[in-house]
């Protein structure tokens, strides 16, 4: 069994961690909320026989720094870019989980020419629906509460409570300490409300028809609705869609063995995407209808 090797960059002031494993082609794996790089490993370990396969933390999440700032999607993006920039990775094939699935998103909107593929697991931003519990976590006050629940005591309770009980509990570990609550309420909050997700990709799909795109879901995912990833399917035509059965909304957990599988057979079956800044501009322009304003009449 390949190692999934731990390394602690610092990057702007701030403790990043990143797990490695493999050689080859590059592949980066973005965690979803309250996850962290070390849930990415049965699937690492299956995709490095064949790639170099790269998994940050994310700030405020694992064990990379909690720093008071920015949270947003575009925040964490730029901080991934960052850590490739570090360790010497000019582009990559980028899979995000969840939140991660808009990060990954938001990279290849900002760094489009250090995208090769784009791989969307259980997306967030791809419509408003969203589970009840991560709507309640946007409610304001909301800290005190989910400080008591990540009570040690109370989070082994939950999670002897059964299957669903665990996940729950698995979801509070890591919130036990007072920078990682207020981590993740700062990024919940950035693409949550109390009506479900606020932001949404759905007027710039159409750019990522000139990249190789993977969208998967797991059929029995009652945290966002497939139909998000359907939708998403429909507005990129060039898109793949692939559906695991025995995984909910956590796939690379649920059913490591079979994401890995439909991971593998897209990045062996696609070629890498080359845009620069001249692609760019012929995705861009043809949708932004420029005219010139009148002076205003004094």
């Amino acid at each position: 069994m390949r190692a999934f090797d731990e390394w602690e960059l610092e990057l702007h002031g701030h403790r990043a961690i990143y797990r490695i494993a493999g050689s080859g082609p590059p592949v980066v794996l973005i965690h979803g909320m309250v996850n962290s790089s070390r849930h990415w490993e049965q699937v690492a370990l299956r995709l490095a026989e064949r790639h170099t396969v790269i998994a940050p933390d994310l700030l405020g999440h694992g064990d990379s720094g909690t720093p008071r700032g920015d949270y947003s999607l575009g925040a964490h993006a730029a901080v991934v870019r960052d850590v490739l920039s570090a360790i010497g990775v000019e582009r990559a094939s980028i899979v995000g989980h969840s939140l991660g699935g808009g990060v990954a998103m938001q990279f290849f909107w900002q760094f489009p020419q250090s995208t090769e593929r784009l791989v969307l697991v259980s997306s967030g931003g791809l419509g408003q629906e969203v589970s009840p519990l991560l709507r309640s976590m946007a409610v304001p006050g909301i800290g005190f509460a989910v400080a008591a629940a990540a009570h040690p005591n109370v989070v082994r309770a939950i999670g002897a409570a059964g299957p669903q009980g665990e996940v729950v509990a698995r979801a509070l570990r890591p919130l036990s300490a007072p920078g990682a609550r207020r981590a993740f309420l700062e990024t919940l909050r950035a693409v949550i409300d109390v009506r479900g997700q606020r932001v949404s990709a759905a007027d710039r799909l159409y750019l990522l028809d000139a990249l190789p795109t993977l969208i998967v879901w797991g059929e029995r995912d009652n945290t966002i609705p497939i139909e998000h990833g359907l939708a998403a399917h429909r507005a990129i035509p060039s898109s793949r869609f692939e559906t695991l059965p025995r995984a909910a909304h956590f796939p690379h957990i649920e059913d490591p063995e079979g994401l890995a599988g439909v991971l593998g057979d897209f990045l062996a079956s696609t070629p890498a995407a080359r845009l620069d800044a001249t692609d760019w501009h012929e995705l861009v322009a043809p949708r932004s209808q420029r005219r010139r304003r009148m002076a205003a009449v004094a």
